[in-house]
C-alpha cells in the first residue's frame, strides 16, 4: 500500500489548548516520535492510550524516541487483566532477549495507569473508555473537548452478524452503536468485507459493511476505516471506500467515509481538535473514577466458609484485601478508604450487607456510589438487592475458581460471561434416579463407547461423551478425546442441557454469555462448539447427556443433528434396559 501505508496503528490527537494524546503504539510510533522531537522546544509531556497489548498495537513502543529523552513526562493508560499490569506487559517486550534497553533505562519519567471501563480527564479532554469485542481485553476510547468528539475503536468485531445483514442489531452491537452515537469522527477497525468475515469470525475484526451500518445508525459525521488488511492494494481499498459511499448515497446518508492513511491530518469543524494519523504528544491532570483500575477488595464476611474461599481467590490474583468481621467495621473501612470492590454477606446476625449497601449508595462520595458491591448469600433476594443497589449476587456453594472469575469481572467492571446452571425443579428426584442406575464411577463399557466413537466420526469432532450430571460434578461414563473422567458441575455445559428436554446447541461459545468466560472455554480443552442431547431415565428425570465438543465454531445441518439425536436415543435405551437399574 503505497498511498495508505503499511505501519500498524498509531494516532495522534491534539486539542486547541495543546493537549497531546497518542492512541496505540504500533510501528507508526517510530516516525511519530522522530517528528515530535524535531518539532519540540524542550522535553515533551504526553499521554499514550493503549487499546490492547497485541503486538501490532505495541510494537512501536520501544522505538518511540520521546520516551528516551530525560526530563520528559509520559502517562501511559491501558487495560490489563488481573495479575499482570500494563507495565509488566510493555516491559516484557523489552527484555534482553528482544531489546537491548529495558523499560527502566528510558530517560523520561513514565507513569502507568491500568484502566477499566469508565471516564477520566486528561487536561481539557474528557475520555470515556469502553470494552470492545476482541479475543484479548481491549478498550475503545471516546475523546471529547470543546463540543467535538473523536472515537477510536480498533480492534472490534460484531457480536452477531450474518452476511448482508439488514435488520435489528444484536443487543451488544446496539450498545456499541450507542457508544459511537453522534461522534464527529470515528476511527474504526474495518479489516474485512462481509464475504471475507464469514470465514474469519472470532478473529476480533469488523467487516466494513458492519462499520458503515453502525455509523449510519449512530449518526456519525465522519468515519475512517482503519486496520487495513496488509495484503490489500491501494486500488482495493479505494474500491471498498467507493462501494461504501455508493451504499450510503442510496440511503441519503450525509456521513462521510474514507480510508485512514499514514500522515493524514483531519481538522474537525470545532476548533478543539486536530487529528493526525501516525503523529502525537500530551500531559495528564485530573483523573476520576471509575476508569482507573483499582485492585483492592474489602471483604465484609463473618462466615468462615465464605471468607476463606474469597480470600484465597483474591490472594491467587495478587489483589490487596481488607477484612471486616462486623457491620460497623465494614462501613468504616469502606468510607475511610473506598476500595475497587466490596464483598458483603447477607446475614443480619453477622454482617448486614444490604444495610451497608444502602448506606454506601446514599453517600455523596461518587466512589462509594459507583463501587461494585457483591452480596454473598445462600439465596438471592432480587427485589431487596435492586432497592439496596447490589451489583450482583454470589450464591453459595461456589468454588475458588468461580469466585476468582466474579472478582475479576467486577474489578474490571465487565460482564461475567460464565453462568452456572440453575438446579432443575426435580433435582431431588433426578439425583435419586441417577443413583438407581448404579453407573457412577463404574468401568468403561463397550455398549457406550461404541456410541461415542460413532458420534466423533459422524460429526468430525475431537470430543464426545456420555455424561452423567451428579450433585456436584459431571462424570463421563464414556468419553473420546478427554483425559479426565469428571469435572465440577460449576463448569458443566451439560448441567445447562439437562434443564430442558430438547438439545442444547452452542455454535460458538465465545458468542454466548453463558459460556464465553468459562474456564473450559478460556483454557483446556478450549471448547468453541458444544451440543448436548438430554438422556432421560424411564421417561422421568434427565440424568445426563450425549455431548459433542469441538475446538472450533461449528454449524451442523438438521440431518446431522438428527443423527446425533438418534445416538442419544441409543444411549437412553441402554440406560433404561440396563440390568443395573432393576429393569428386565
Amino acid at each position: 500500500m503505497e498511498r495508505y501505508g503499511g505501519n500498524t496503528s498509531c494516532v495522534q490527537v491534539i486539542s486547541s489548548n495543546g493537549t497531546l494524546v497518542v492512541i496505540d503504539c504500533g510501528t507508526g510510533a517510530h516516525d511519530l516520535g522522530r517528528t515530535l522531537l524535531a518539532e519540540a522546544k524542550g522535553p515533551l509531556k504526553g499521554n499514550i492510550l493503549i487499546s490492547h497489548t497485541h503486538w501490532d498495537h505495541i510494537q512501536g513502543f520501544p522505538f518511540f524516541t520521546p520516551l528516551f529523552v530525560p526530563g520528559g513526562n509520559w502517562d501511559i493508560y491501558g487495560p490489563s487483566g488481573l495479575g499482570r499490569s500494563l507495565r509488566d506487559t510493555l516491559s516484557g517486550q523489552m527484555e534482553h532477549t528482544y531489546f537491548p534497553v529495558t523499560l527502566d533505562q528510558m530517560g523520561a519519567n513514565i507513569f502507568f495507569h491500568d484502566l477499566v471501563e469508565g471516564h477520566f480527564e486528561i487536561d481539557d479532554i474528557h475520555i470515556t473508555a469502553r470494552y470492545l469485542n476482541h479475543p484479548t481485553l481491549t478498550l475503545g476510547y471516546k475523546l471529547e473537548v470543546g463540543g467535538a468528539s473523536v472515537i477510536y475503536a480498533c480492534d472490534h468485531e460484531p457480536h452477531s452478524r450474518q452476511l448482508g445483514q439488514d435488520g435489528p442489531l444484536h443487543e451488544l452491537d446496539q450498545l456499541h452503536c450507542d457508544f459511537l452515537s453522534g461522534a464527529d469522527l470515528v476511527i474504526h477497525d474495518a479489516h474485512f468485507t462481509d464475504k471475507e468475515y464469514v470465514a474469519h469470525k472470532g478473529w476480533g475484526h469488523s467487516p466494513v459493511e458492519y462499520v458503515c451500518e453502525l455509523g449510519y445508525r449512530a449518526g456519525v459525521k465522519q468515519l475512517a476505516f482503519t486496520h487495513h488488511d496488509p495484503l490489500r492494494t491501494d486500488q482495493a481499498i479505494d474500491q471498498i471506500v467507493e462501494a461504501a459511499r455508493s451504499d450510503l448515497k442510496a440511503k441519503a446518508s450525509p456521513m462521510h467515509v474514507f480510508a485512514a492513511a499514514e500522515g493524514m491530518a483531519i481538522d474537525l469543524n470545532s476548533p478543539a481538535f486536530t487529528i493526525t494519523e501516525s503523529h502525537d504528544g500530551s500531559h495528564s491532570a485530573t483523573r476520576t473514577s471509575p476508569a482507573l483500575y483499582d485492585p483492592s477488595v474489602l471483604i465484609g464476611i463473618s462466615e468462615p466458609k465464605w471468607s476463606q474461599v474469597l480470600a484465597e481467590a483474591a490472594r491467587a490474583e495478587g489483589i490487596r484485601t481488607v477484612h471486616a468481621t462486623n457491620t460497623a467495621s465494614a462501613l468504616q473501612s469502606a468510607k475511610s478508604t473506598p476500595p475497587g470492590l466490596i464483598l458483603l454477606e447477607d446475614q443480619p446476625k453477622g454482617i448486614d450487607g444490604l444495610a451497608i449497601c444502602r448506606d454506601l449508595r446514599s453517600s455523596r462520595d461518587p466512589r462509594l456510589v459507583d463501587v461494585p458491591i457483591v452480596m454473598v448469600s445462600d439465596r438471592e433476594k432480587i427485589s431487596e438487592g435492586i432497592d439496596a443497589g447490589v451489583t450482583r449476587w454470589l450464591i453459595s456453594p461456589f468454588s475458588t475458581q468461580y469466585a476468582k472469575a466474579v472478582i475479576h469481572a467486577c474489578l474490571l467492571r465487565s460482564n461475567l460471561r460464565w453462568k452456572r446452571a440453575a438446579l432443575p425443579p426435580d433435582e431431588k428426584e433426578r439425583l435419586s434416579a441417577l443413583g438407581k442406575l448404579s453407573l457412577l464411577d463404574t468401568a468403561p463399557e463397550e455398549r457406550f463407547d461404541r456410541i461415542t466413537r460413532l458420534a466423533v466420526a459422524i460429526g468430525d469432532v475431537p470430543i464426545a461423551s456420555v455424561t452423567l450430571v451428579d450433585q456436584n460434578r459431571q462424570w463421563f461414563k464414556s468419553c473420546v478425546g478427554l483425559g479426565n473422567s469428571e469435572n465440577s458441575r460449576e463448569l458443566s455445559f451439560c448441567a445447562h442441557a439437562i434443564l430442558g428436554r430438547s438439545p442444547l446447541i452452542v455454535p460458538d461459545t465465545l458468542r454466548d454469555d453463558r459460556f464465553a468466560d468459562n474456564p473450559l472455554v478460556t483454557g483446556d480443552p478450549r471448547i468453541r462448539f458444544y451440543a448436548g442431547f438430554p438422556i432421560v431415565y424411564n421417561g422421568g428425570s434427565c440424568v445426563g447427556t450425549l455431548c459433542l465438543i469441538d475446538t472450533r465454531p461449528r454449524h451442523f445441518p438438521a440431518s446431522i443433528l438428527q443423527r446425533f439425536e438418534d445416538l442419544a436415543s441409543l444411549v437412553q435405551q441402554e440406560l433404561n434396559v440396563s440390568p443395573k437399574n432393576g429393569n428386565p
